[in-house]
């Protein structure tokens, strides 16, 4: 079921899935691919990261690889414990998650996986993919560098992607997952309120001569920041070195450039290190512990990391979510 109201659209999670399918395969995808891609999606919506959401099908839309040639997602180089993946200039929604698939099915064989995808652009929420792995029983991280629309530490100009890292641990009743940008703000973010005629926040991007912005068009133009302020090394220094690693997934393959899209995992059983229930067991005594420290005044609770997001989808699964109507009707209009 769908409302519409004065700002937006209400849209509950399968009138999402349904929507999003339906606009995907218009621009050309299978309905087992557009399947995919949508319920990544609608998931992101759900949890509460509307810029990682139906969105985002604009930006497939638009993408200069779209244009491309697509091909199967393939293998093409493999050992019982890994795989190099070629996505097949597939949008990561779509390829990156046959690859978590791999992943998964070589940690239930041997324990472990380390699995690289390049020739692939766009993924979505790392969370996504590593709660997969987790609610699997696995612990995981997953790596993502891209093209350059971050400034480096002390530069002027973008030469590294948003590059996020990601963390998983199986858990009960949930796992317990975290999902960072090393840069100050999403990529997609940027995009979004560019769509949507809203300004940045302050201190998160430059324009094309390197001069701080909230214009979302100047920083599309220009360069995010790292993260971490007065701080940015440490963002810089992370973003390099998920940028490193991920010519190791095979960023350098496709075009020759260093500079450019690539997915990592490396996935792993617990039981490898003790017994699964004693993981979850010192896990639980450590959320415990962590939620029970004494809160300053004003704050009702502690919350872990992928806390809120899971508490947010189900509050969204039961009364939908709000698509921005110009959002919704660009879409429905593909």
């Amino acid at each position: 079921m769908s409302t519409e109201g004065g700002d937006g659209v209400t849209l509950g999670a399968a009138a999402a899935l349904a929507f999003g399918t339906a606009a995907l395969q218009r621009i050309d995808f299978s309905s087992d691919e557009a399947t995919i891609i949508a319920a990544h999606l609608v998931d992101s919506e759900l949890c509460g990261y509307p810029a990682l959401g139906l969105a985002r099908i604009l930006t497939v839309a638009e993408h200069e690889r779209m244009r491309a040639p697509r091909k199967p997602v393939a293998i093409v180089h493999e050992t019982p414990v890994s795989a190099q993946i070629d996505g097949g200039n597939y949008v990561g929604l779509y390829a990156v998650y046959r690859a978590c698939e791999i992943a998964i099915e070589k940690v239930r064989s041997h324990s472990f996986a380390l699995v690289g995808v390049h020739n692939s652009w766009l993924s979505g929420r790392n969370a996504y993919y590593l709660e997969k792995i987790a609610r699997a029983g696995f612990a995981g991280i997953h790596l993502a560098c891209s093209r350059p629309v971050v400034v480096p530490h002390g530069g002027r100009a973008p030469a590294l992607g948003t590059n996020p890292i990601a963390f998983a641990l199986p858990g009960k009743p949930e796992p317990v997952i975290f999902d960072m940008g090393t840069s100050a703000t999403n990529h997609g973010d940027v995009i979004l309120a560019g769509r949507l005629g809203q300004l940045l926040p302050e201190g998160v991007a430059v324009d094309a001569q390197g001069v701080p912005t909230r214009d979302p068009q100047a920083a599309l133009s220009g360069g995010i920041l790292p993260f971490g302020g007065t701080h940015a090394y440490k963002g810089y220094g992370l973003s390099f070195m998920i940028q490193a690693m991920g010519l190791l997934a095979g960023a350098a393959l496709p075009k020759g450039q260093v500079q450019d899209f690539a997915f990592l995992f490396v996935v792993f059983d617990p039981a490898l290190l003790m017994p699964v229930e004693q993981c979850e067991k010192v896990l639980a005594e450590l959320i415990a512990r962590v939620k029970a420290t004494p809160r300053q005044d004003g704050v009702e609770e502690i919350r872990i990391p992928s806390e809120q997001a899971f508490l947010t989808r189900a509050q969204r699964r039961v009364n939908g979510f709000v698509l921005e109507r110009r959002i919704y009707e660009r879409i429905a209009a593909l």
